[in-house]
């Protein structure tokens, strides 16, 4: 492979009718746990022109209102009653209560090792965990900046400046790598929706958001646009309304950019949509607090953590390091220290990450999660972002 290359990452915002469903999916798990931190909920979202569709497994003590949620997700998105209205729009279900065959209570603090040893995966899977220092985050660049992008076209100030700006829309950013190091910022394409009464011509959209948009999205970034950046504004042409109006969304279809942008492997399991006990979501979790402590420690400038689990384990079968000669001590003895350092067993990771008492009844958790990104979240200060073990890894 080139040691030369562009690589591009994509992101979308709230109003993308694929994280519609994931925020949709991840509203759901949030009120349940909110209500029973026990609750096993699986669901999953897909949404057309005026039409949703939600199913949903639960084993639950919790009582809610499915619909009533999804409806509230739609109207915090903002989209106009003609692209997709949140009271008017038609909410289909199919619900599957589990509660009386396979409700597990799980008290974690009062729990010895043994009783850890028993709580097994019920999925197998590979998850992978990744962090390299190309961002303080410790996050791959192309996704790092697609990402800020999609923040700033979702920001209310944006839109109080730019009202005919509309929910929906994309970023893409492409980085430029000399020696496979990070050089300069080498493309920008942005795709945002708007109003069909007020539409800004392409001149027009195009000064707008590259004024109000990419110069403060960039502002504190190590690498700005220079005079070479290509920058595309709506290259296909005016897109207007978009969201469900226009194309159709499905929970868990953008793993890339849930992740890494694709810079790095991830598993072919979505995220969202899955309460703590799900090991394809959170091992994934694990293995980037895993691999970002690597980093931040030094032992490494890039590390992928693998972890395969397999149905009825507790902990993983397999644990993989790679630093890609990165490290400054070999990758198998790297793997050893990790496994001295971290608890990868299912109920383990629950309880070191808090992730059943994470969700509050005033922010939630998991369906801030659904937008964004779940790697790198340094702004909602979620714990597999953490590095205070890596002086233990030292």
């Amino acid at each position: 492979m080139s040691d030369d290359f562009i690589f591009t990452s994509e992101s979308v915002t709230k109003g993308h009718p694929d994280k519609l469903c994931d925020q949709v999916s991840d509203g759901i798990v949030d009120r349940f746990l909110m209500q029973d931190p026990n609750s096993s909920i699986v669901a999953e979202c897909a949404v057309s022109s005026g039409v949703m569709f939600i199913s949903a497994h639960f084993a639950s003590m919790a009582k809610l209102d499915i619909p009533e949620v999804a409806r509230g997700v739609i109207r915090d998105i903002g989209y106009s009653k003609d692209v997709f209205d949140a009271d008017a729009c038609t909410v289909m279900t199919s619900f599957m209560d589990h509660t009386a065959s396979d409700y597990r209570p799980l008290n974690l603090k009062e729990m010895d090792d043994s009783d850890i040893d028993r709580v097994v995966a019920k999925h197998q899977v590979t998850v992978f965990g990744y962090a390299c220092d190309q961002t303080p985050a410790l996050m791959p660049l192309p996704i790092w900046h697609a990402n800020l992008l999609v923040k700033k076209l979702d920001s209310p100030q944006l839109r109080k400046t730019l009202p005919y700006l509309l929910p929906d829309g994309k970023s893409q950013v492409g980085i430029e790598y000399q020696n496979r190091e990070p050089k300069r910022v080498h493309s920008i394409t942005l795709v945002a929706s708007q109003t069909e009464e007020s539409a800004a011509d392409s001149e027009r959209l195009r000064k707008d958001l590259i004024e109000h948009l990419v110069g403060p999205a960039f502002k504190n970034e190590t690498f700005q646009p220079d005079d070479m950046t290509q920058i595309f504004i709506n290259p296909e042409g005016p897109l207007i309304g978009g969201g469900p109006a226009v194309h159709s969304g499905l929970t868990g279809r953008k793993t890339g950019i849930d992740t890494y942008g694709e810079f790095a492997r991830h598993s072919g399991a979505g995220l969202s949509g899955k309460d703590p006990m799900r090991i394809d979501r959170i091992g994934a979790y694990a293995a980037r607090y895993a691999a970002k402590n690597v980093v931040a420690a030094g032992l490494a400038r890039k590390c992928e953590v693998t972890l395969s689990y397999s149905i009825g384990s507790a902990r993983p079968v397999s644990l993989r390091v790679r630093t890609f000669d990165t490290g400054v001590i070999d990758d198998q003895k790297l793997s050893e220290r990790l496994v001295d350092i971290y608890d990868f067993r299912v109920a383990a990771i629950i309880r070191d990450l808090e992730l059943q008492t994470r969700p509050s009844a005033e922010t939630g958790f998991y369906q801030k999660l659904a937008v964004y990104g779940h790697m790198g979240r340094v702004d909602l200060n979620v714990p597999w972002e953490d590095t205070t073990k890596a002086d233990a890894l030292k």
